[in-house]
C-alpha cells in the first residue's frame, strides 16, 4: 500500500458524517483503486489506538459488521447506536444509512 492510497482512504473515511456507513469497496473505489477494498480493511485496523479517523462508520459491503463478537466489535456497535445507526441481526440497512457524496453534490438547490 502506498502513500497515496493511504492519505486518500484516511481522507474519504475522514469524511463519512456521522449516521451513515461506507463500505471497504466504497472507500476503495472512492480513492480511486476499486479492487483494494481489503487493504482499506487493513488500514482500518492497523489504527493507532486513540486514533480520532471515524474507522466505525466502515463495514462490509453486505452491510454486515465485520467485529462481531469482539471489543473492537463491541465499540463499533456502541458509536454506530450512538450516531442512530440502525443495526439489525448485525448489518446496517445500507438503504437507509449508506453515505452516497454523489447524491449530496447533485442535489438540487445547491
Amino acid at each position: 500500500m502506498n502513500q497515496e492510497f493511504r492519505d486518500a482512504v484516511y481522507q474519504i473515511v475522514a469524511a463519512i458524517p456521522a449516521g451513515t456507513v461506507c463500505s471497504y469497496g466504497q472507500v476503495a473505489r472512492m480513492a480511486g483503486y476499486p479492487r483494494h477494498a481489503r487493504f482499506v480493511g487493513r488500514l482500518m485496523s492497523q489504527l493507532p489506538k486513540g486514533s480520532k479517523l471515524p474507522w466505525h462508520r466502515v463495514i462490509r459491503g453486505d452491510g454486515g459488521l465485520p467485529l462481531i463478537g469482539t471489543p473492537s466489535g463491541e465499540t463499533q456497535l456502541r458509536r454506530l447506536h450512538k450516531e442512530g445507526v440502525a443495526v439489525l441481526g448485525h448489518r446496517v440497512p445500507l438503504r437507509r444509512f449508506q453515505w452516497r457524496p454523489e447524491a449530496a453534490e447533485s442535489a438540487p438547490g445547491e
